[in-house]
């Protein structure tokens, strides 16, 4: 299988905290963790067979609220720094954990894009397809195209959809052990092609207690599901953080390779590979500040005639190939 098409991280058991690295809470406060996280889940059957019969607002709502709950019942504390655009977009975010899609549902409720097998996965798989999930078929790389093209047709429609471009989880905490591909662009194509913004979102973990990064919630290796769980639901106190950068306003002609790069960039808050003369880019009106990326320059084109209709102050990033 060609490795841009299943990429792999180069963490392993050494990136878990050992025994006794993380403050953790007594067996008995874990066996009430765990019977919450049952019951939510539980509660998220019931939730997935009311989900299609809502309309797009109150979906949103109940799948916030059940993620919130989620993160209550299992001691973890949710910090949001930004704001999301109110338009539709593609939210592109690092990829820690299997925490990661509910500190996603908890801030921005949208579609998301996950592997075949999370379609298989008991409880999680039958809320993921309630929740309108877009699968990914890792085995047949020709299907690719047409997942692009459903992620395009959500976009247009006015749905967010979220995805993890670096296509699997690493320990976060490491830059060696970053996946050597980065951000895949495929997805990209997507937003490029729905004149949909991109929003950059960074999700890290912290120990409440000691106030450091922490890997407690990490995914990664040959561990399972199982003793991943177990293993955040044992930690004293854990945040996660989700921090929203401005958006990025791609033009028709956009690259997505460009696309992708400027869009990890803010996510990592690295510079991009320098290509020519970069450009700084532009965030909406209202929206925290945030360290500039850099984009590729492209044609000359005007800013007024590039905004999109009815939405004053939106500025289109010249990130042509």
């Amino acid at each position: 299988m060609n490795t841009l098409w299943r990429p792999s991280s180069g963490c392993g058991p050494d990136c878990l905290p050992g025994p006794g690295d993380a403050p953790t809470i007594s067996a008995v406060r874990q066996l009430g963790r765990a019977a919450g996280l049952l019951g939510l889940l539980g509660l998220g059957v019931g939730l997935a067979a009311l989900l299609p019969a809502l309309p797009t607002r109150e979906r949103q709502a109940a799948l916030r609220g059940w993620a919130r709950s989620t993160a209550r019942a299992c001691g973890v504390r949710l910090e949001v720094r930004g704001r999301l655009p109110r338009r539709r977009a593609l939210l592109v975010a690092n990829h820690v954990s299997w925490w990661d899609v509910l500190a996603l549902l908890a801030v921005a409720p949208a579609r998301l894009v996950a592997k075949q097998e999370v379609r298989r996965w008991p409880l999680i798989g039958l809320l993921a397809r309630a929740g309108g999930t877009v699968f990914v078929d890792r085995s047949r790389p020709r299907g690719l195209p047409a997942t692009v093209g459903r992620v395009a047709s959500a976009l247009r429609a006015g749905r967010s959809v979220a995805v993890f471009p670096e296509g699997t989880t690493w320990c976060g905490a490491s830059a060696g052990c970053r996946p050597p591909t980065g951000f895949r662009p495929a997805m990209f194509q997507a937003a490029i092609d729905a004149g949909a913004p991109v929003v950059p979102l960074r999700i890290g973990y912290r120990c409440g207690v000691t106030g450091e990064t922490t890997t407690a919630p990490a995914f990664v290796g040959d561990e399972t599901l199982l003793r991943s769980v177990r293993r955040m639901l044992a930690v004293r106190s854990l945040t996660v953080c989700v921090d929203i950068a401005a958006p990025l306003h791609p033009g028709r002609s956009a690259d997505r390779r460009a696309l992708a790069r400027v869009a990890e960039s803010a996510v990592h808050l690295v510079p991009s590979t320098p290509v020519a003369q970069p450009t700084s880019v532009v965030a909406v009106p209202g929206q925290p500040a945030r360290p500039a990326a850099t984009v590729l320059p492209g044609p000359t084109r005007s800013p007024a005639a590039a905004s999109p209709a009815g939405v004053a102050g939106e500025r289109e990033l010249p990130l042509a190939a």
